[in-house]
């Protein structure tokens, strides 16, 4: 494996990295509004004028963004196979031939659209970005974040380096997933899915003191409004060992050997305690002492939480539910106040601060609009 590309330069600052991560990100620049009627439209002014190319370029994108692949292949094709068309608008109508391809999942065909578009003199930059793009489809991470890194977009180059370490460390190659971890958080110190895939592997491993180690210096480097990915990755991380343990039947599984729950909690807790007061933090470290039953701890961690943030409706959900002990209910009024708030906890927390893209997972780069590093919580209901 090669390592040379990975860049030791950290970068300067989220805000820039993240802008320059976002035009990379993948995503296609959509029409809002009318985009049938422009298609009607250009392609009348089409069929009166055939030598129109610049409008027919555009027709053939308006066709992809709308996801009719074919009838925008059939634009770039007849361009190309066009007698005397110069050669600025044929290595165009390769190199938009080639995103065609890739929006319609036809990998290699894309692949070999930009390489014609690079041999006809296409902008090696715009083409360098789609092959980087096209790597990380196929599943060729090592690619991708050679490529990212050639870019100088480290935010991409972290991510697809902890996506190389996650199929090492399933193959079993722990050492050279481990290295890839490293080199991600060079190339980006503010990578959140590094920092929580290395928190994922202490918690596996057993070692309850390494995952305090690494939360510690991950609150350091990961932007604030992204901390709480750390803490929610680490709990659904908690749910799949529990899951996968009740379902063992008493046979080995890859999570026999993770923390003991009250070890993990107290890791967490510490750690969380030293921080400054966050309305986030808060919230998880009442939802982590839940998870091992210390509910007057967890009573005061949610109160914690609105201390910071009245509103913050599901640390209200939370404390309302762990307050029903104290409370004379008939078993109806109970059932369905049960039903009340299990359906509310199902309720998408997470959305894209891009895009408004609502989740119950977390994630890295937005699926609506390819955003890097958008995602927020809900804190607020109305969000």
């Amino acid at each position: 494996m090669v390592w040379n590309f990975f860049s030791r330069k950290k970068p300067t600052g989220f805000n820039q990295n993240i802008k320059a991560a976002s035009e990379a990100g993948g995503g296609e620049s959509l029409p809002v509004q009318d985009t049938r009627a422009a298609i009607e439209e250009l392609s009348q002014v089409v069929k009166n004028d055939p030598e129109a190319v610049e409008i027919y370029l555009a027709l053939g994108s308006l066709y992809r963004s709308q996801g009719e692949i074919e009838r925008a292949i059939q634009i770039r094709n007849s361009l190309i196979v066009r007698p005397g068309l110069e050669r600025k608008f044929k290595s165009r109508a390769w190199f938009e031939l080639g995103r065609d391809f890739r929006r319609g999942g036809f990998l290699d065909r894309a692949d070999r659209a930009f390489q014609e578009a690079r041999s006809l003199g296409y902008d090696s930059i715009a083409i360098h970005q789609e092959m980087a793009r096209l790597a990380a489809e196929r599943g060729t991470f090592e690619k991708a974040a050679e490529f990212f890194g050639q870019l100088k977009l480290p935010l991409p180059q972290a991510h697809y380096l902890v996506r190389l370490a996650m199929d090492l460390f399933d193959e079993g190659n722990d050492s050279q997933a481990n290295r890839a971890l490293r080199h991600a958080i060079r190339a980006y110190p503010g990578a959140v899915e590094a920092w929580l895939e290395q928190l994922i592997q202490a918690y596996k491993t057993g070692n309850s003191n390494r995952v305090t180690d690494i939360l510690g210096e991950a609150l350091t480097f990961v932007a604030p409004e992204l901390r709480f990915v750390l803490l929610e990755g680490l709990v659904q991380t908690w749910n799949k060992a529990q899951k996968a343990k009740d379902n063992s039947f008493g046979e080995e599984t890859e999570w026999s050997k993770a923390c003991p729950d009250d070890k993990l909690a107290a890791a967490i807790v510490s750690v969380i305690e030293a921080q400054e007061p966050d309305v986030l933090l808060y919230y998880y470290g009442a939802i982590i002492l839940l998870r091992i039953d210390d509910l007057e701890n967890a009573k005061i961690w949610f109160e914690k939480t609105l201390v910071l943030q009245s509103d913050f409706w599901l640390a209200r959900l939370e404390l309302f539910e762990l307050s029903q002990a104290d409370q004379t209910l008939t078993p109806f009024y109970k059932e369905q106040l049960s039903f009340f708030i299990d359906r509310a906890r199902k309720i998408n927390r997470f959305y894209c601060r891009c895009c408004g893209l609502k989740r119950d997972q977390i994630f890295f780069n937005c699926p609506r609009c390819r955003s890097w590093h958008s995602i927020s919580f809900r804190t607020d209901f109305s969000q």
